[in-house]
Parts: C-alpha cells; structure tokens; sequence
C-alpha cells in the first residue's frame, strides 16, 4: 500500500476506520467513512477499492458475512 497514491490513500482510510470499528463495517458504512475522510476522492475509485479490499488484502481483511468488512486480527 503506497500512501502517496490516490488508491493507496483510500485503502489506508479503509484500514484506519475498521481500526475503530472492532465489530466490523457494512459496505456502506465503509463508502461513506472514507468518501466522507476526502471529498476528493472520486467514488467510483473509492467503490472499486471497497470491492477488491478482501481480495487485495486476504491478510488484514475479511468478510464474515455478506457485505460486512472486519479486520483479521479481531477474528473470534
């Protein structure tokens, strides 16, 4: 993840609010949370980065039910 990229930003935004949410954000939640952070962001590019989160970062991120995003690392 390169902060300096306008992706690498929005991905960095998305970590940092599932940091604060240990329960997990809905997809919504976590379009609005980050569109929200930079209102220069475009949300298609914010939309494209929410779709490939897991997938660019099976890692960190996870999904334990449709449509909700939580860190790895508060996995029960």
């Amino acid at each position: 993840m390169q902060p300096t990229t306008i992706t690498g930003r929005i991905y960095a935004e998305a970590f940092r609010l599932l940091e604060q949410h240990p329960e997990g954000l809905r997809w919504s939640e976590l379009l609005a949370g980050i569109e929200e952070s930079d209102p220069t962001f475009h949300p298609k590019t914010v939309n494209g980065c929410v779709w490939k989160l897991v997938e660019k970062y099976p890692d960190k991120v996870y999904k334990p039910s449709k449509g909700l995003f939580r860190l790895l690392k508060y996995k029960t």
